[in-house]
């Protein structure tokens, strides 16, 4: 690890707010206990408010931000690629998100890493997700977020239709489809319900609570034990 990158990160441990002995960050940071005494001295004295010593522990004051300018090339990556997913695979607010967040990179970041932001060659085609989909990904992501109720006539793969009110918990990504995971208050169960196959989508006025036995962390046991539950 870059020196520069490694006296990041312990800026970055030491704004959780607790106190944080060389011990533990040269655990983390896998350097000895002389390197980190050495890296606090080099941060004490370029003007980060270190606070404490040797054999007790570090704090960081409270109020000191760090810019995060010391990407490596691969969190450049990461991040681009990350992008390029929303844009191609997620609802349109969270892809203009997704292109907002990396101009602010881009205005952070010094010429050499600016210029990776256009060199990654992972791609990621977006021909099979149209508008509509987007537009209901919005809908559901939002009323997640909310624990709002959302309602919509669902076509199962078998060309039954039904109207559902359900309790949205989380939306999956299956490579080509995207899923729906909630509480079915037809069923009274947990279902799975692909997005493309939903007609009529809204979010009604109507909120829920997720009381124990009806939460995302259930239906993710219920999943690992039994399966994605069916639509």
């Amino acid at each position: 690890m870059r020196r520069a990158d490694r006296l990041f990160q312990i800026v970055q441990h030491l704004r959780k707010g607790r106190l944080v002995t060389a011990a533990e960050l040269a655990r983390c940071l896998e350097v000895s206990e002389r390197t980190v005494y050495r890296d606090m001295r080099d941060l004490a004295s370029s003007g980060v408010p270190v606070e404490g010593e040797a054999g007790v522990g570090y704090l960081l004051r409270d109020g000191y931000d760090l810019p995060p300018l010391m990407f490596t090339r691969d969190e450049v990556e990461a991040l681009v690629v990350g992008a390029r997913l929303a844009r191609a695979w997620v609802g349109g607010a969270l892809a203009d998100a997704a292109a907002r967040a990396l101009e602010k990179v881009e205005a952070v970041v010094p010429e050499g890493r600016r210029r990776e932001l256009a060199d990654s060659r992972v791609f990621v085609p977006d021909f099979s997700f149209p508008a509509p989909l987007r537009e209901r990904m919005d809908v559901l992501r939002c009323a997640i977020n909310a624990r709002r109720v959302v309602l919509f006539d669902y076509r199962r793969e078998d060309g039954t239709h039904s109207a559902r009110a359900v309790q949205p918990l989380g939306l999956f990504f299956w490579g080509r489809v995207w899923t729906l995971g909630a509480w079915c208050e037809l069923r009274e169960e947990f279902r799975s319900f692909r997005i493309d196959r939903m007609e009529t989508l809204m979010a009604l006025e109507r909120r829920f609570d997720e009381i124990p036995g009806r939460g995302l962390e259930d239906y993710l046991a219920l999943w690992r034990e039994e399966g994605c539950p069916r639509g």
